[in-house]
Order: structure tokens, then C-alpha cells, then sequence
């Protein structure tokens, strides 16, 4: 699949914003299944500043410093990704009670090491109830990737997506306990849960496309910054993908934009800035599909 996509990040300020420098995490990445044919971002205002790199676990990264007063801010992605399907044959996955031998096994500790995945991390602590739901779900004679489809299932299933029940900052926990939330929650919980049996996980922020109801038309916007999860499944199949706020493998509505241990490491714009008072941020993204002899941008 060929997309045409566009990420907007806004900011307004109810008192002037100075000394402002920003973290950008907004260029999908590729990969053997993704490629980003093309690709910019811009702020507005220009920066004084600008450094583009990649980070530890290889995901693109803009750093931006603005030295004026500035009462809004705001960051875009407009670019073309094409995506293909992720290869879906046999189950070689490890056996789930394999794992922790195939794990020790693994020596390399480079970014896509499990061992960066299987402890707790900034956002995503061991929950000991989180742990219980996962280990009730599961079982020894599974593969891997069973278990985790399982767990996604368990998780779609018992949870309620509700945007007004959680903010950027709750807790996996309290999500859980509530069984309300986000993608993002959703997310948190299975990588807790995961983690919590044994299997190594970690966080994938990307963009959703999303089809309108039959009969209406699509609507600009109408595209949203989404979650999901990566688990290493043993050393025959590495890392699989599922999409646990829908119960599904990833595949290709999913365009991923950066790999992390939880939100922390993967967040689109974190920054610091010298003000006071309230401020507003809108979002809004754009996932449109797109003829493959389509030219334009």
C-alpha cells in the first residue's frame, strides 16, 4: 500500500513561550516491510536551531531549539510511505516455557536486543495484578506468539476504548483497574502484561488508517497517532507486531514511526520551554491511500 501522510502538532500559549527546544519523533521509519519514499518536517515558526539524528533504537529524531518569544508553535510530517505486508507464515515462535533459555541464549545487546524489553521501564513498572491477568490467559504449552496473541485478545476484550478516561501521564495500572482507556493504555498494560510472563515487549507508535463507515466520505483528520505492540517471540522469528486495541496483527493500515521500551522513549514532540500560565495542543493527522503511478504529494 502507497500512502500520502500528514501529522500536525500545535501549540498555543496563553502567555508568550520562550527559550523553547523540542524532540521531534515524527518520521516514519523503514524497515524491511515500510519504506518512506519521501519525506519532510517543518516548524512554525523557523527554528534557530535544527539537528537531525537517530536515536538509540534507531528511530529518526529532530531536535529544535526556538530562542524567541513565541505564542504558537507548531510541528509537521508530510510525506509518502509505502507499506507492504509483514510475512505471516508458520508459527516458529518459541515454546512459551522455551523463552526464558532462548532469551539467556541471546548475547547481542544492540537496539533490538529482548534484553532491553523484558524489564520494567520509566512508564511501564512490574504490576503484580497486571502479571495475574496475563499468566490467566496463557500457558506453558503455547508458542510465543500465541501467548501474545492471546493476551491482546484478553486485553480487547475486557477493556473499553474511552478517550475521557485517561490522559498522556495515568498509569498502566490504573487503566487496568479500570479497564478504560486508549490505545496507549492498551498498549502500556499488554507490554506490562507481557513482561510480566516472561516475554520481552516493547512500545511502536505509528499512524493508523482508518476507513469510514460504509456510504460516507472520509474525512481530512479523520486519522489518528495509534499504538501498538512489538514482542520478541524467540530467535526463529525475532520481533511480531499485534494491535491489541483492535485484537489484530499489524499489518498494512499500520505505518510505523518509531520502536521504544514504552511512550517515554517513542513520544512525537517532548520538550521543555520557560513560561507561565495554561497552553493548548491540537493533533491532527492525515493517512490517505494513494494510486502507486500518484506523483504528488
Amino acid at each position: 500500500m502507497l500512502y500520502n501522510v500528514k501529522l500536525r502538532i500545535s501549540y498555543t500559549y496563553e502567555t508568550s513561550a520562550d527559550s523553547h527546544r523540542t524532540l521531534l519523533r515524527m518520521l516514519p521509519r523503514t524497515l524491511p516491510y515500510q519504506s518512506l519514499i519521501q519525506g519532510v518536517i517543518e516548524a512554525d515558526p523557523l527554528p534557530s536551531r535544527r539537528r537531525d539524528g537517530v536515536d538509540f533504537f534507531g528511530n529518526p529524531t529532530t531536535d529544535l531549539s526556538h530562542d524567541m518569544a513565541l505564542s504558537q508553535l507548531s510541528f509537521q510530517f508530510r510525506g509518502r510511505v509505502r507499506r507492504s505486508e509483514p510475512f505471516a507464515g508458520l508459527d516458529l515462535s518459541s515454546k512459551f516455557f522455551d523463552l526464558p533459555r532462548d532469551i539467556a541464549a541471546y548475547r547481542d545487546i544492540g537496539p533490538d536486543s529482548p534484553h532491553h524489553f523484558i524489564a520494567a521501564s520509566p512508564r511501564v513498572p512490574m504490576e503484580k495484578e497486571i502479571t495475574a491477568f496475563a499468566r490467566s490467559v496463557v500457558n506453558e504449552n503455547m508458542s510465543t506468539l500465541t501467548a501474545a496473541r492471546a493476551l491482546s485478545t484478553a486485553l480487547h476484550d475486557t477493556f473499553d476504548f474511552d478517550p475521557t478516561a485517561t490522559d498522556v501521564s495515568t498509569p498502566p495500572i490504573e487503566a487496568f483497574r479500570n479497564r478504560r482507556g486508549v490505545c496507549q493504555d492498551i498498549t502500556h498494560v499488554m507490554i506490562a502484561g507481557l513482561r510480566g510472563i516472561g516475554i520481552p515487549a516493547g512500545y511502536v507508535s505509528g499512524f493508523l488508517r482508518t476507513v469510514p463507515p460504509e456510504g460516507q466520505a472520509r474525512l481530512e483528520g479523520a486519522d489518528a497517532m495509534h499504538a501498538w505492540v512489538r514482542c520478541w517471540c524467540g530467535p526463529e522469528i525475532g520481533w511480531f507486531e499485534v494491535d491489541p486495541t483492535n485484537a489484530i496483527d499489524v499489518g498494512t493500515d499500520h505505518i510505523t514511526v518509531a520502536f521504544g521500551r514504552d511512550y517515554s522513549d517513542v513520544a512525537p514532540a517532548k520538550g521543555s520551554l520557560r513560561s507561565q500560565g495554561s497552553h493548548k495542543t491540537s493533533h491532527v493527522v492525515d493517512v490517505v491511500p494513494v494510486d502507486e503511478t500518484a506523483s504528488r504529494i
